[in-house]
């Protein structure tokens, strides 16, 4: 009997073992952002001054390793100050949704009655808009910008955050713990900010990971289309626009920022879903 659990232990183990997918997609991401970080420092051109000649092909002049684009701009420099600011909108934008919409969906789960019902009518309220018309018209009333873009997509994706905390606090409300506390005589403070909202922290963060990444192709898009970073600020979205006119002659400035776009989704997903898969089984052996 013993040695059937004794294989079973080990293979749970090797489940939970990292795999190489996940060491791949967290080393992309440690590497965007040392990348990101040291952009200010590291030998690059200046991303929006000119270099060299227009569309230049990768690996012909040192260190324009990924040539020039469409008016002689380095393809190395923009792409990596573009990662800054996708970055900074996807956490920045993260972030926010994730703190504002953690608070909303504890309140909702811990107050009841009138003021669940006027969050939820709010969160609703978010949600009746579609969410590429709603941010298009932000961006014609306020001034695009980094900031901008971070509240918008930040208000924009509140309630997904508050439904998933409230129905972690849902869970945890009756249980022992929390009793526990209310029958010592603790009071609504420390009922919310000690007994319940540490046990929504990690299913919220482990979703964050996931929505970083819908983070980065909003931002993308948004930018594709002309309303997102202005220019002549680096962004992979202004990027994949302005190299689509010369996709026949240079195809490289619009592969180059979609495969960084496309290999940074894949590693927020790749640890998203990791981080995921990790809190639901915590949650599912917890008493």
């Amino acid at each position: 009997m013993t040695a059937p659990l004794t294989v079973t232990g080990a293979a749970a183990r090797r489940r939970r073992r990292p795999g190489p997918a996940l060491w791949l997609a967290g080393s992309w991401l440690v590497l965007l952002a040392l990348l990101a970080l040291g952009a200010g420092v590291l030998p690059l051109a200046a991303p929006d001054a000119p270099v060299g000649g227009p569309n230049l092909p990768p690996f012909t002049a040192y260190p324009e390793v990924l040539g020039t684009d469409g008016i002689g701009r380095s393809v190395l420099s923009r792409l990596v100050h573009g990662a800054r600011i996708s970055l900074a909108v996807s956490l920045g934008a993260t972030s926010l949704a994730a703190v504002a919409g953690g608070l909303l969906g504890v309140l909702a789960a811990y107050l009841r009655g009138v003021a669940e019902s006027a969050i939820g009518v709010l969160l609703d309220a978010i949600l009746a808009f579609p969410p590429l018309l709603l941010l298009l018209a932000l961006a014609a009333v306020v001034r695009p910008g980094v900031w901008t873009l971070v509240a918008s997509l930040g208000l924009l994706f509140v309630p997904p955050f508050a439904r998933l905390a409230k129905a972690a606090a849902l869970s945890r409300l009756n249980r022992e713990y929390v009793d526990a506390a209310r029958a010592l005589g603790a009071g609504h403070g420390r009922l919310l900010f000690r007994e319940l909202l540490p046990g929504c922290v990690a299913p919220v963060a482990s979703y964050a990971v996931v929505m970083a990444a819908l983070m980065i192709m909003m931002e993308g898009a948004l930018s594709f289309l002309g309303v997102g970073i202005p220019p002549p600020a680096p962004s992979w979205g202004a990027m994949i626009a302005a190299g689509k006119d010369f996709l026949a002659i240079a195809p490289q400035l619009v592969l180059v920022p979609c495969a960084a776009m496309f290999l940074t989704v894949l590693s927020f997903n790749t640890v998203g879903e990791r981080l995921r898969a990790r809190v639901d089984t915590i949650s599912g052996g917890a008493p």
